[in-house]
């Protein structure tokens, strides 16, 4: 186990009607707020009417900046921005799933910054300051919640970046399961994939002697999977959404991560995925990691083989614990397909013309390789993207 500092300071306001308590836990910070959201879903729930009714009651002046979209894109960050100076905003309010998060974690470390918030995100500099940020949760996925990781989508060039700072992280996060009864099955299964990434994302690791977060890691990913086939089969069963959404949250606060180094190649693969065609990041997630498990599993034959046995109950081969291996990778595939994603680019309707150019814009975390379980050149990265076809 690797040293470590921790860190989770998002106050979590879990559980049915929460999102009535928003107003008052608003008013903790700004009396002038940005509310930010994606399109006309919440309004179409009355979850935009709860929210307003609150921040009125609170007394809370509200600007609003619809329009976030998948994949959330810089150019409505920078209006963000504009907006904020303009009107002297105090805080950001984001009401959605991880896009609207992500975007308003954007906008919070721009109104303060002089230059171009996409320095941050480009890795040229960090921020030193931001807007304090809360949230209104009504997708299970991205984690974005509690985290202290933003992506954007720059429309120039359509580079799809990270910026992982702890100042970005949300002072609170109000999380109805019920709230998310709603979502298509697709957006469902999406988040889904989202959550199963982020914690695999930290278990595949070469730190030794991280039983206590493999267990986590473990226990997690269980719960998750079982879960996830009663909500697919049962839309508003509270209890069981109610384990995946929290999941997504421990999934992305870092304490899966604790004491141990993440991968974190086949979310930069991805990324590019999306970037291009605009895929549900989930959906790319459930494409890119079953075809890296493949390209890199040799590298630790154990380490799969633990995640195979102790995740997806498959026999241990004392003969062949490659054949256990790839059981595993098999029923990592196979469950994404059984809740209605994609598992291979062909399946996603996507073409293999712009394999090349996806490689070529992956971000490379290590100089010129991304990725710490193993280190991928480029050309490993084309691989793996050839073995998702």
């Amino acid at each position: 186990m690797v040293k470590f500092d921790f860190i989770s300071p998002t106050r979590i306001i879990f559980g049915e009607g929460t999102e009535n308590r928003v107003g008052e836990e608003t008013l903790k910070y700004s009396k002038k707020i940005l509310l930010h959201y994606g399109g006309g879903s919440i309004k179409k729930t009355g979850l935009y009417d709860k929210v307003t009714r609150s921040l009125d009651k609170a007394g809370i002046e509200y600007i609003e900046l619809p329009g976030v979209k998948p994949n959330p894109r810089l150019g409505l960050v920078k209006e963000g921005i504009r907006i904020c100076r303009e009107n002297n905003i105090g805080f950001i309010l984001a009401v959605g799933g991880g896009s609207v998060i992500d975007s308003a974690k954007a906008i919070s470390v721009g109104v303060p910054y002089e230059g171009d918030v996409w320095d941050f995100y480009s890795g040229k500099t960090l921020p030193q300051e931001s807007l304090p940020v809360g949230v209104v949760l009504t997708i299970a996925a991205a984690g974005s919640e509690a985290s202290k990781s933003s992506v954007i989508t720059n429309e120039d060039g359509w580079y799809k970046r990270g910026l992982n700072v702890d100042i970005i992280r949300p002072k609170f996060a109000i999380m109805n399961p019920a709230l998310t009864y709603t979502l298509p099955p697709y957006q469902t299964a999406s988040g889904i994939a989202d959550i199963i990434a982020h914690i695999m994302e930290r278990y595949f690791t070469n730190t030794p002697n991280v039983e206590l977060t493999d267990r986590l890691c473990e226990a997690t990913l269980k719960t998750v999977i079982n879960n996830a086939m009663i909500v697919m089969e049962d839309p508003c069963n509270y209890n069981a959404r109610a384990e995946i959404m929290w999941a997504g949250t421990l999934a992305h606060n870092d304490l899966l991560g604790t004491g141990r180094v993440g991968d974190w190649a086949s979310h930069q693969i991805e990324h590019e995925l999306s970037a291009i065609y605009d895929i549900a990041h989930g959906a790319g997630l459930a494409i890119v990691f079953p075809a890296w498990m493949e390209y890199v599993y040799k590298h630790n034959i154990n380490r799969f083989a633990q995640f195979a046995v102790r995740v997806w109950d498959v026999e241990y081969s004392f003969d062949s614990p490659e054949k256990t291996v790839l059981e595993g990778i098999k029923r990592t595939r196979s469950f994404f397909g059984s809740i209605g994603l994609p598992t291979t680019l062909k399946g996603a309707g996507i073409p293999g013309d712009r394999l090349e150019e996806m490689a070529a814009k992956c971000k490379m975390t290590n100089g010129d390789t991304v990725g710490q379980f193993v280190r991928l050149t480029r050309d490993d990265v084309l691989n793996i993207l050839k073995l998702a076809q």
